[in-house]
């Protein structure tokens, strides 16, 4: 029975094999009664096709049959038990009639299966839902019986089809393969046939058969077999119900009977191949042999020049398109020889090796002549090329030293000689290329190449090779002629670079100190929360000073250096003049604000010494009174640091520049005014302290008297 004839009544799931099974590894067959009437031939029809599917081992295990009559009338349950037992009666080990919440009337007790057991061949049960896991384990249960064993029932029956499908076509398929394969390896075939023709050419069994083994090796893999939570719902085609040792059967017979009829063919093609394979060969021989060789054996000259070098690079180039048109056809055949030899039959090795060994001995030959002349005119062609841009580079060296250059400053002066020297530099290694390149033209020229028939010939180059020594000569006297010129210009522009450095190094010292300056009066502004922190900017000041006077010291020495050099080259600077001027400038407004930095600091420090010290007495007056003199100290170099802050430092030029920005400058002056207000809050504390002294001494004076 075919599934497709049934295709209606299956789709109805009236009966099902979910892939569960009991606890003697039985099959679990579901009965799913509805609440619509049930035919009893679909069902019986279902039930027979679904019978057809295990194989006999599984059979002879005995089914467990679950029959759902939660929505269902109790003689359709009852009709349905008794219709097993003329259906499946041997097969049937226990019937598990799933009851409903509500029980059905009462005359079903007047039905009693056990009793009917010896007359039915199986046992049946009565259970509610909940309790059917008594009898088979939840994991082989569907979900609609509170199981976890996925089951898709269209899933089944797609694959039941495509599985019957494949079947019935590879089955044909293989009879019509068995009976080319006999027939005297396909001979009445010959005329027309390729290696992947196939009968009806059509070989979508061998396709459907790999998709489906696969998706039943995926599925039984993936451990969903025993009800896991695989993902997807699973179709019961296991190797009990016999589809994925059929496919492979199928498969395993597909493959051998085409393995066998692709040889047939191979073998006929075969013979073809080697027919005409021994055609081209000798066509390929007999060019190489014949004109092939002949024009190569009147190329030999390397001429005198990069032109000349050019026109027999052509002239070459046009001799190898002609014959790798016939090496092309020598690839061809040599893949088409070692296909046939890795399939060969021992009779064709023989006589396909001594083919292949011919054909590649005068290839290779007439290749390496091919090969041999093109380095020849290769070397040639980059030798004169050399020679041409050596020639070049020394025109242009010449030039430079012969020309009058006047550089503007030092770095155009580095740049020159810079340049001066990678020129020279450039020619030597020219020079050596050269020589490089003529050398391996000479030891190329001074070969020997075999031609075809093992014939040597000599080819007679002193002509060229005078020309190489020849040219290899002039380009070293002019090159020994430049370098003499090059020493005598670096010593006059090493003079010159040293002057410019020292007038830029003295110009530099002047944009350092400028910096310094610019940094003592925009960061240098804090003048310390109490006197420690005064002590430790007066030392930093201190040396930042030193760093000032060694920028300036260095200045000066550099533009002493820079009038020494003048005089040595007979030259006057274009900058000194005016750095001189600009360094002192510089240096006097450094002086002017460091002086006024460093007595900010002086009178800082004094200011927190006097307050610290007012401050450190006890608030309690128990030991001795400040001095009044303290206090007044205080606020007199305290209101004298305020009224400093507000001063700006006024340059020897008359210009003036504040310390810092006014946000910082009343940061400072706050950081002072608290101080002093502590200070006075300390004075006010101790003359009341002294007011309270005397107002007990008076009242202790009418008291003793």
């Amino acid at each position: 029975m075919e599934a497709f004839k049934i295709l209606p009544v299956l789709k109805k799931k009236l009966a099902f094999l979910s892939g569960g099974k009991d606890r003697r590894s039985g099959l679990i067959l579901t009965i799913p009664l509805c609440t619509e009437q049930t035919s009893m031939e679909e069902l019986s029809a279902t039930l027979d096709y679904l019978l057809s599917i295990p194989s006999e081992k599984c059979k002879a295990r005995g089914f467990t049959v679950i029959v759902d009559g939660r929505k269902s009338q109790w003689n359709i349950v009852k009709t349905v038990v008794l219709m097993l037992q003329n259906v499946i009666p041997a097969e049937v080990s226990l019937v598990c009639v799933v009851k409903p919440d509500e029980f059905w009337d009462k005359k079903v007790t007047h039905f009693c299966f056990w009793k009917e057991k010896d007359r039915l061949g199986f046992e049946v049960i009565l259970v509610s839902a909940n309790k059917l896991t008594r009898y088979i384990e939840p994991c082989q249960l569907t979900d609609e019986f509170g199981g976890s064993l996925l089951y898709d029932h269209l899933d089944w029956l797609n694959k039941r089809l495509v599985f019957e499908k494949f079947t019935k076509e590879s089955t044909s398929l293989l009879d019509e393969l068995i009976v080319i394969n006999e027939n005297e390896k396909g001979s009445q075939f010959s005329n027309g046939l390729t290696l992947d023709f196939c009968p009806k050419c059509c070989f979508s069994p061998l396709i459907t058969g790999h998709e489906l083994l696969s998706e039943l090796q995926q599925r039984r893999f993936n451990g969903s077999e025993g009800g896991g939570g695989g993902g997807t719902a699973w179709s019961p085609m296991d190797d009990e119900l016999l589809a994925q040792p059929q496919v492979m059967k199928l498969l395993d017979s597909l493959r051998e009977q085409y393995t066998k009829y692709q040889e047939v063919c191979r073998q006929r093609s075969k013979r073809s191949q080697l027919e005409e394979i021994q055609t081209k060969v000798m066509q390929v021989v007999n060019w190489l042999e014949g004109p092939g060789t002949e024009q190569l054996r009147t190329q030999w000259g390397i001429g005198d020049s990069i032109r000349a070098s050019q026109a027999l690079q052509q002239k070459h180039e046009e001799i190898e398109s002609q014959h790798s048109e016939w090496f092309a056809v020598y690839v061809e055949l040599n893949q088409q020889i070692a296909a046939l030899l890795s399939a060969g039959d021992e009779e064709d090795l023989m006589e396909l090796k001594g083919l292949q060994q011919q054909l590649s001995d005068v290839c290779y030959r007439q290749a390496s002549q091919l090969e041999f002349r093109q380095n020849i005119l290769q070397s040639a062609h980059e030798f004169h090329m050399t020679a041409q841009d050596l020639s070049q580079q020394l025109d242009g060296l010449l030039g430079m030293l012969c020309a009058d250059v006047a550089p503007t400053d030092g770095a155009a002066i580095q740049q020159t000689l810079k340049h001066l020297e990678e020129k020279l530099k450039s020619v030597e290694g020219a020079l050596q290329s050269l020589r490089e390149k003529g050398q391996v033209l000479l030891d190329q020229m001074s070969t020997q190449t075999s031609f075809s028939y093992g014939k040597d010939v000599s080819i007679e180059n002193k002509e060229n090779i005078d020309h190489i020594h020849s040219v290899m000569e002039d380009m070293q006297l002019r090159k020994q002629r430049c370098e003499d010129m090059v020493d005598v210009r670096r010593l006059k522009m090493l003079q010159m670079v040293q002057l410019f450095k020292c007038e830029e190094d003295a110009s530099q010292a002047v944009e350092w100190l400028g910096e310094l300056l610019d940094a003592l009066l925009k960061t240098h502004i804090r003048l310390g929360d109490d006197s420690q922190e005064t002590k430790v900017l007066l030392e930093k000041h201190k040396k930042f000073v030193d760093v000032a006077q060694s920028t300036y010291d260095y200045g000066r020495q550099l533009l002493q250096a820079t009038v020494v050099l003048c005089q040595s080259l007979r030259c006057t600077t274009r900058s000194s003049g005016d750095t001189l001027p600009r360094l002192n400038r510089v240096w006097k407004q450094f002086t002017v604000t460091s002086d006024e930095r460093q007595h900010r600091l002086e009178m800082a420090s004094a200011f927190h010494t006097a307050a610290e010290k007012i401050l450190r007495e006890s608030p309690e007056l128990a030991e001795l009174m400040v001095d009044v003199e303290a206090y007044e100290e205080v606020e007199t170099v305290g209101k004298g640091l305020l009224d400093r802050l507000t001063v700006p430092v006024i340059f020897p030029d008359g210009s003036e520049q504040f310390f810092g920005s006014p946000g910082d400058m009343a940061s400072s002056a706050e950081s002072i005014r608290e101080r002093m207000k502590l200070v006075e809050e300390k004075r006010f504390l101790q003359e009341e302290a002294e007011q309270r002294l005397d107002e007990e001494a008076l009242e202790a004076g009418p008291r003793e008297s």
